[in-house]
């Protein structure tokens, strides 16, 4: 394994999600891709233009801050010093959260996928997330999914 993708929003479910990948790459050697899709999908369908942008930059500004969590999590001592040999990239892209994972697995030739069960807003799907449940559906390599 020598790719590991782990798509974040910020959520609880995808900060342990998060800790998993964290021990897994030490194990393993892999490096970590720390993705944030803002979702513009659904943002597409409001009229009102102020409004999008509004929203827009708000999903902008806390995936921007998920990203920092987690990247502050490499650098302190939570992660009681193994973590510090372990190379990681960070993206934000925008559109459908679900299309964009799956797209940036074949993209980036990603080995493991590790996601929370559900996001932030908890938004839930019988017993997943809809975006977890698409990717564990379609996604080409395994998908760990963390709760």
């Amino acid at each position: 394994m020598k790719k590991i993708l782990l798509p974040t929003d910020g959520s609880e479910n995808s900060e342990k999600a998060g800790e998993y990948a964290i021990s897994l790459a030490d194990i393993s050697g892999a490096d970590i891709l720390v993705l944030n899709v803002i979702d513009t999908y659904y943002l597409n369908a409001l009229p009102q233009r102020d409004l999008r942008k509004s929203l827009e930059e708000e999903l902008r500004a806390d995936g921007k801050k998920a990203v920092e969590n987690f990247k502050a999590k490499l650098e302190e001592s939570q992660c009681e010093g193994y973590c510090k040999n372990i190379k990681f990239r960070v993206l934000i892209k925008e559109g459908k959260p679900s299309e964009v994972i799956l797209k940036t697995i074949d993209e980036e030739g990603i080995d493991q996928v590790i996601m929370g069960k559900s996001g932030k807003h908890g938004i839930e799907e019988f017993l997943l997330g809809q975006t977890t449940e698409r990717v564990v559906r379609e996604s080409k390599v395994p998908v760990n999914v963390i709760s």
